[in-house]
């Protein structure tokens, strides 16, 4: 590839000029498509063009609230361009006659224009593709980085050709013992895999994506590889086995990692595709050597995992995940994802499970977002509450602030600043174990949690009052960080 190429390739869609540009020039058209035109035209059709866009985006807005499809609130943008939107199409149909073939030719053109920043603003909130490379791959389905395919994996271990990056392996995991249905998913072997025939029992991560995605996710958008081969470079070639995995089957299907009308994802992750790694590639299968980690909705099956599996995982993850399973309010929640059966609900409920449970060898990292807000996010107040339990039940834990929002740029961050600890912490060859962080940047303490109650629309399960010390997310044995008192000793609240 060409540095011009290349340049192109990192053109950012969520910053600098080029959004910006998009939205200028659909700006411009728009408003040459609109023009003066007759007094009939100003008055009515340019109003009604107005107030039919207002009232579909006023229903998106609505539908998404009731979904629950996310926590943070949307750029005044996207609902700008769903209006412009809709009110583009309006002046096209309507303003069609008795125009020159220019204003028409503009007509057509802005539509799209519109629809174009519409999603631009959609992107802006979600993160999801960071870059025009980003998008680029995935629309032309392009190879993933360092994939590589399985025969010719297996033929360079046994030659013990060490390659000099680790390499991504499309697997087809079966689901005899889940039933759920699944994507393909991959695998990533670091250099120092190929080093013995038998592969050496090295440690694995399992990395689970949002509520919308593909498990490819966290190659594409979360350049996991980049970080993982930059880490093992630096280790001689050691780093843990990563596992992409499928936890909801398609991409709009959201799971929340349980077992539900929507799919046994649970089962899956935990019956499918832990038994395919230790059998398939040899990766260790103590609990000790096990971490996940999740993104957002995977953030929760982190929890959700280790919790209900603790001899099974030992190390998770959760970045930006909410207090427990997540599908619009509680009774929506408990409706979509168990069929109307609250009491299977409270078994994948992680503050249910912790609370029944004491731990022993169970670590946790929480990110959170530590840019300024006007109320508390519920993901941080989910992180707080869970560590303060998890901490009175025996886990040792942390909850840690970095910049940025809710979108995939912060997850990737994330994951880079928590592999060194993760990698030691699950037992890879070559990286020390390293302490959790200190303590993470304290709420501000002017917002009250009943902000956060208001916000949310629900509460999970009753927290029982933490053994700990008040104030302080502390597990036994480990310096761990200092959480506001509402976040560790009130009752959690939660939303997506």
């Amino acid at each position: 590839m060409t540095a011009g190429a290349a340049g192109q390739q990192e053109l950012s869609l969520l910053h600098g000029w080029l959004p910006l540009a998009v939205q200028i020039a659909t700006a411009v058209v728009l408003l040459l498509t609109i023009g003066w035109r007759s007094r009939r035209w100003r008055l009515l059709w340019l109003p009604l063009s107005v107030a039919l866009g207002a009232a579909v985006t006023l229903g998106v807005h609505l539908f998404i609230d009731a979904e629950g499809l996310s926590g943070d609130p949307a750029p005044a943008s996207l609902w700008v361009w769903t209006t412009l939107t809709v009110g583009a199409a309006v002046v096209l149909i309507a303003g069609w006659r008795g125009i020159r073939w220019w204003r028409r030719g503009l007509s057509v053109l802005s539509v799209p224009l519109c629809v174009l920043c519409s999603a631009l603003a959609l992107n802006l909130w979600v993160g999801y593709f960071p870059t025009v490379g980003t998008l680029w791959n995935q629309a032309t389905s392009a190879p993933l980085p360092d994939e590589t395919q399985p025969a010719a994996v297996i033929a360079m271990r046994q030659a013990r050709q060490i390659p000099p990056n680790g390499t991504v392996i499309p697997v087809k995991i079966g689901w005899a013992a889940s039933g759920f249905r699944h994507r393909d998913e991959y695998v990533y072997l670091p250099p120092a895999w190929f080093g013995s025939d038998p592969a050496p029992k090295l440690p694995t991560l399992m990395m689970i994506g949002g509520e919308f995605n593909t498990p490819a996710d966290w190659l594409r958008r979360g350049d996991a590889i980049k970080t993982m081969d930059t880490f093992a470079a630096a280790h001689h070639g050691n780093a843990p086995v990563l596992v992409f995995v499928d936890s909801g089957g398609a991409f709009n299907n959201d799971t929340e990692c349980v077992n539900g009308v929507r799919g046994n994802a649970a089962d899956h992750l935990t019956k499918d595709v832990v038994p395919f790694m230790t059998t398939t590639y040899g990766v260790s299968a103590d609990p000790r050597n096990w971490g996940i980690v999740g993104w957002s909705m995977g953030g929760t099956c982190a929890v959700d995992l280790a919790a209900m599996h603790p001899d099974m995982f030992s190390t998770f993850e959760d970045i930006a995940g909410d207090i427990g399973p997540n599908a619009g309010t509680r009774a929506q929640t408990i409706t979509r994802l168990f069929g109307g059966n609250a009491s299977h609900y409270t078994d994948f409920d992680p503050m249910a499970v912790i609370a029944k449970h004491t731990y022993r060898d169970v670590t946790a990292w929480y990110d959170i977002s530590g840019s300024p807000a006007p109320v508390v996010p519920a993901q941080t107040v989910a992180a707080n509450s869970l560590c303060s339990l998890g901490s009175a039940h025996g886990m040792h834990c942390a909850v840690i602030s970095q910049p940025g929002k809710h979108d995939w740029p912060f997850a990737a961050q994330a994951f880079t600043a928590a592999l060194p600890w993760l990698a030691g912490q699950v037992g890879t060859p070559g990286v020390r174990r390293i302490d959790l962080p200190g303590p993470a940047a304290p709420v501000p303490a002017s917002v009250t949690p009943a902000l956060a109650l208001r916000a949310s629309g629900g509460l999970s399960s009753p927290l029982p009052p933490p053994r700990s010390q008040p104030g302080s997310c502390r597990g036994p044995g480990r310096t761990t960080s200092t959480a506001p008192s509402h976040g560790c000793a009130d009752a959690p609240i939660r939303l997506r």
